[in-house]
């Protein structure tokens, strides 16, 4: 009996051991596989999903339908539906990611030593991906995609909101990809929405080789609490944008209001607005982000510029609001601004608007955050925007990967050493 059937009556423990074990050994096909091959099982799952597509919105109907009853937010419902549109947009970036270059064998870097030996450092696949996600069954498609790209397995645990659309999308992209000759556990849905399952997951160290948890700031918490294996992720986008003093006013305007409104809800969204004191054109730029709906809630200097501006608390320099609120604070120049983002950071997305090519090199070189931007929008904070395809996370820490995390993410390396007989003195 394949693991992914496995009777629901076992336990989480054992019911993710025999999913791993069957993802291992999945796995070491595709690590066998050429990119040629992997490309075309891409292309036939996203031609999977096309010719599944009544089942899978269907669906997706009886997700909708029980999260409208249980009350789930507009928000969380949007996130969930899928349409013809949608669904399309999801089979497309499948079968983008097999237009990629392929990291697997790429050498890193080549040396010759003194004696002889030739040293050389190319990119393998990770292993197993565990990947635990909230409402978007878009996941399902991205993470399946970017891990068989990169040649790894996939064990997916997908939120109880999305149970049937996970389910019906699972199953058209295993059945293109078998059809490909890529064995049926490469990509597994794990088949119990039981919350010990995650737990299991998390500590399955030897098993699963990274986790990588795409979901709300309690579910990410979490993983990085009570892993015990190697994980890939984000908390917060508390994301900043610094207007200098020699910012260009039209850009300033521009910048924040696409990095706040564009959509509100993204991890890549500005949550604080930055100041420099001596900006000739503040009053204009926060009067254009409230006339465009925005709540400002800011500190004594900031309220200062128009009464519209709500004081601001302590806690909202650490707040991810996701929503058209944000806080703003006036600082002293540079280097004030640079000790509010070190302070009240979280190594997201960051950026100034400025004219002074000296001021922007020196943010650039000195925020230490996985993206540092100079006159751009903290919203093309995103895999597709980046040239990368899907992405399976933005990534914060600074081990691995940082930033969007596509198939390059979702390598290591491995040392090839070859010698003419070389013994060691």
């Amino acid at each position: 009996m394949n693991a992914a059937t496995a009777p629901l009556t076992d336990s989480p423990d054992s019911l993710v051991a025999r999913l791993a074990a069957d993802g291992r050994k999945a796995q070491a096909v595709l690590a066998r596989m050429d990119s040629a091959a992997r490309a075309a099982a891409l292309r036939a799952a996203a031609r999977a999903l096309r010719e599944d597509s009544g089942a899978i919105l269907a669906a997706n109907a009886e997700d909708m339908a029980a999260g409208a009853a249980r009350g789930l937010s507009a928000a969380m419902l949007d996130r969930l539906r899928l349409d013809e549109a949608r669904l399309a947009g999801i089979a497309d970036a499948v079968a983008a990611v097999a237009d990629l270059p392929d990291p697997v064998g790429r050498t890193v870097d080549r040396t010759e030593r003194p004696n002889g030996l030739v040293l050389e450092r190319v990119r393998v696949p990770i292993g197993l991906i565990g990947i635990i996600y909230e409402s978007r069954p878009n996941v399902t498609a991205d993470a399946a995609a970017l891990c068989l790209g990169s040649g790894n397995a996939a064990l997916l645990r997908g939120g109880s909101e999305a149970v049937h659309s996970n389910r019906a999308i699972h199953a058209a992209l295993v059945r293109g990809l078998v059809s490909a000759g890529v064995p049926e556990a490469a990509v597994q849905l794990v088949p119990s929405q039981d919350r010990a399952v995650v737990g299991a997951m998390l500590t399955a160290a030897g098993q699963i080789d990274m986790i990588v948890p795409r979901g709300g700031k309690s579910l990410v918490a979490r993983v990085q609490a009570d892993a015990r294996v190697p994980v890939l992720a984000h908390l917060d986008g508390i994301n900043h944008t610094f207007i200098h003093a020699a910012a260009d006013p039209a850009k300033a305007v521009a910048i924040a209001v696409n990095a706040k409104l564009r959509r509100t809800g993204i991890c890549g969204a500005m949550e604080t607005l930055l100041i420099d004191a001596t900006y000739p054109a503040a009053p204009a730029l926060v009067g254009a982000l409230l006339d465009a709906g925005c709540e400002l809630r800011g500190d004594a200097r900031a309220a200062a510029l128009d009464p519209r501006i709500l004081a601001a608390s302590a806690e909202d320099w650490d707040t991810e609001y996701l929503d058209a609120i944000l806080a703003v604070a006036v600082v002293d120049g540079l280097d004030a601004a640079l000790d509010h983002i070190a302070r009240h950071g979280s190594h997201h997305t960051d950026a100034i608007v400025t004219e002074d090519p000296a001021a922007a090199e020196r943010f650039l070189a000195e925020v230490d955050s996985a993206i540092v931007m100079h006159n751009a929008s903290s919203q093309f904070a995103d895999g597709g925007e980046f040239g990368l395809g899907a992405e399976i996370g933005i990534a914060t820490g600074r081990l691995h990967a940082r930033g969007p995390v596509a198939l390059e993410g979702l390598t290591t390396y491995k040392w090839l050493v070859r010698g003419t007989g070389q013994v060691r003195p």
